[in-house]
């Protein structure tokens, strides 16, 4: 029996009604037919699969492209007390069955897992034996080799409309243009499929492009004018910690975040910012996938993304409570020429990759024909630094190999470390006898690991922490101080990737077969790069109208609040502006801050007027740089 969709929404996640098209989807869903969602970042496309779910007896079986999304998704569903299950990388192979047992067994209700776990004859085999009551396949984008994401193995999918036939299916995306719609429909295998679209549009964000000479000047002035929760994203982990340092010092409680930092250190910094203890989160984009806070009221784009459906859904985690919020993307004319570096000139072709492959089994010792099963830490930089590769170039390569599913390649922080006692048992209790404030935290290293003295091993210093009561830190000083006494052998190494081989090395013969989609992989890149820079250069269109226009949508109106819309005409003529800034100069010198503000001119505008009165030795900079007329 069908439990009422109205009353488990309300039951699991507190809401009285559904938003846009999500109880006309559900119920679509629930009548056994196909459903395409495309739905704005935000727009509860997660709820559209769930509460079917839950209203019908049996397993959601849901695609996702990411461990983190779906860690997420899992820990979401488990803290309403909903069961649910993720298949991710490095599972073994008795827990992974049992895994599955539950899922025939144990009354879940969720079965999270990614389309490479998908393509295993394994989990093949285990799903036609359940219940299976929806296929949800979420960022359905990726299946298009046209879509910002594309995944090969994402066009495995519709392999579950053989496994489990007759079961409906739900495909949903925040990103979608009408030729990657045309791709998911067709490579989904949808049947008579329903599509529905919620307008992209979100009415309630500002979105403005800011040209300047002095981003940090601007970074802080938006930092000052909007109040309340912020997100900065950058394109390297060195300019959000530095970014993260300058909003600091200039009193803005700021943090950052990106893939090379641990796990728990990313939770803590994710709680502060949820909690309101950090208002701005200076951030690469590993950050925002999953993380619902509906009042972000500001995101700014300090550097420019590789393409519009990146922005668009970054930008699109402003203002998810429907209060007024603003989107900036600050930028100099430098900024798309560094741009068009960083995304166009480092993209690898075939020979480049097969290099990179080669030289990834090297490092890493596989020979010809073997298949590593465990993930395995991977420090990129000394990767790049010993076989000379340009980074940039060597990243995108290892991403390609990552959607061609011949490697799976996480941004995981690791931690190892490993100690060994090599002083005689004599000798360490002689240490312990003089060293007696460490001595019960030594001996609980030995009690724990019990080889200890006899080879080198493994330890958790997290489990560690816990025994003894001391904090980590203080762990590695005294491990630390055991190595430079003599007493033991100690280690400890970190890497911020994890890398998962998924095919036996086979050098050539696994490059060639997807050699010829990497000539139309790096179109799609060019593409995505002129259709961003598109919408920085713009200056006539109205944004929200461009944005929509890229996705397939035709505005009725322009928004009315974005920098093209709200342009003031010219500050009168460049005469008027010359007399008015020669004015305010007989009162005081000025900076050309000050002036902007007093005048309310146009940067760009006021500039090219100081630069005349300059060159006409009307005005002249004095040693505090400020702006004085010539006497």
């Amino acid at each position: 029996m069908r439990k009422e969709t109205k009353a488990i929404l309300k039951e699991f996640w507190g809401h009285d009604d559904f938003r846009g098209s999500q109880e006309t989807i559900i119920n679509t869903v629930l009548s056994g037919k196909d459903v395409l969602a495309l739905m704005p970042t935000g727009g509860g496309k997660s709820i559209c699969y769930q509460v079917p779910a839950l209203s019908m007896e049996g397993l959601c079986i849901v695609v996702s492209p990411l461990v983190a999304l779906i860690q997420d998704q899992v820990n979401q569903l488990k803290a309403r007390g909903i069961k649910a299950i993720a298949l991710t990388g490095g599972i073994p192979f008795t827990e992974l069955n049992d895994l599955l047992d539950n899922c025939l067994y144990g009354n879940y209700k969720f079965l999270y897992l990614s389309p490479e776990r998908l393509q295993q004859s394994l989990i093949q085999e285990r799903i036609q034996e359940m219940d299976v009551n929806l296929i949800a396949i979420d960022e359905a984008h990726c299946i298009s080799q046209w879509g910002n994401d594309f995944r090969p193995a994402y066009l495995e999918c519709s392999i579950l409309k053989e496994l489990i036939p007759n079961i409906p299916m739900i495909a949903l995306t925040a990103t979608a243009t009408p030729k990657v719609v045309d791709d998911i429909v067709q490579n989904l295998k949808l049947e008579d499929v329903s599509i529905y679209k919620d307008s992209f549009s979100r009415s309630n964000i500002v979105f403005k492009v800011k040209r300047t000479e002095d981003k940090l000047y601007q970074l802080k002035k938006y930092m000052g004018k909007i109040p309340g929760s912020s997100i900065v994203y950058v394109r390297s982990r060195k300019m959000s910690v530095s970014l993260s340092e300058f909003l600091n010092k200039n009193g803005f409680k700021a943090s950052f975040f990106h893939g090379g930092i641990s796990k728990s250190e990313k939770e803590k910094k994710l709680r502060d910012w949820l909690a309101g203890k950090v208002n701005v989160m200076v951030a690469t984009n590993a950050f925002g996938m999953g993380v619902d806070k509906p009042d972000v009221r500001l995101v700014i784009h300090y550097q420019i993304p590789d393409s519009l459906e990146s922005y668009f859904q970054e930008a699109g985690r402003a203002g998810r409570d429907g209060k007024p919020s603003t989107a900036i993307t600050i930028t100099t004319k430098e900024d798309e020429e560094r741009a068009k570096q960083q995304f166009l000139s480092s993209l690898p072709d075939i020979a480049f990759i097969k290099k990179v492959y080669s030289k990834l089994n090297t490092f890493f010792q596989i020979s010809y024909g073997e298949l590593v099963l465990e993930p395995i830490a991977f420090k990129f930089n000394a990767f790049c630094k010993r076989y000379e590769f340009n980074p940039n170039m060597a990243y995108n390569a290892l991403r390609i190999l990552d959607q061609n599913s011949v490697i799976a390649l996480s941004e995981n922080f690791q931690e190892k470390t490993t100690l060994q006692f090599v002083a005689s048992k004599a000798g360490i209790f002689e240490y312990l006898d003089k060293n007696r404030k460490t001595a019960p935290i030594i001996q609980t290293i030995l009690r724990t690991y019990g080889g200890i003295t006899e080879y080198e091993t493994k330890i958790n210093l997290h489990l560690l922490s816990k025994k003894t009561g001391e904090n980590e830190k203080s762990l590695k000083k005294i491990l630390k101080q055991l190595k430079k006494d003599g007493i033991a052998e100690y280690k400890n190494t970190t890497s911020d990737l994890e890398i998962t081989f998924l095919v036996p090395r086979e050098d050539d013969h696994t490059i060639n077969p997807f050699a010829k989609k990497v000539q139309d992989f790096n179109q799609v890149k060019q593409n995505n790069m002129a259709a961003m820079l598109g919408y920085i250069k713009n200056k006539k269109v109205c944004r929200s109208v461009y944005l929509l226009k890229y996705f397939g949508e035709n505005a009725a109106e322009k928004c009315g609040t974005c920098d093209i819309c709200t342009k003031k005409e010219k500050q009168g003529s460049p005469i008027k502006l010359e007399e008015r800034v020669i004015g305010l100069l007989r009162i005081a010198p000025s900076t050309s801050r000050k002036l902007e503000k007093a005048t309310g001119a146009d940067e760009k505008t006021l500039l090219k007027v100081l630069q005349q009165l300059l060159e006409d030795e009307v005005v002249q900079l004095n040693e505090m740089n400020e702006y004085t007329l010539r006497e």
